[in-house]
């Protein structure tokens, strides 16, 4: 084999490994991380909560943190973080939440693979975690 064919083969073989490796990233679950650190994603200013929010904070922990991580600053390789520019008001409105809780989400903007619905929530539920989320967004500069 000449030289030219042993740099065509291990092109060929590397830049198979890469898209395996991101094919297999982005088909990560939450119960099946792909190389998670579970490290927050932002830093994320916590201000004080309307009662709304505190009721919401409280839903969110219950049902979200697991996965968005603690006050929603996202986790390493499982969750984005909901206090980040993409989730701003002007792009995913609330109704883009509800629909994620009720519904799950196809991944578009992350590598994390979808998200599965929230079993066992009502709208109510969401609309406080929504305020917290907002409440959240709007003290990091979110609006």
């Amino acid at each position: 084999m000449d030289r030219k064919s042993v740099l065509v083969a291990a092109a060929v073989v590397l830049g198979g490994g890469l898209v395996w490796k991101l094919v297999w990233k982005m088909s990560a679950t939450p119960e099946h991380p792909a190389a998670s650190t579970g490290a927050p994603l932002v830093s994320v200013t916590v201000p004080a909560l309307s009662r709304t929010a505190q009721a919401g904070k409280a839903a969110f922990d219950a049902r979200c943190a697991e996965c968005h991580g603690v006050n929603a600053a996202g986790q390493d390789g499982i969750a984005p973080p909901l206090v980040h520019k993409i989730y701003e008001p002007g792009h995913h409105g609330d109704i883009s939440f509800q629909l994620a809780a009720r519904n799950g989400v196809r991944a578009h903007h992350w590598p994390f693979g979808d998200m599965p619905p929230v079993e066992q929530i009502g709208d109510a539920e969401i609309a406080t975690i929504v305020t917290y989320v907002r409440e959240l967004q709007a003290a990091n500069g979110i609006f």
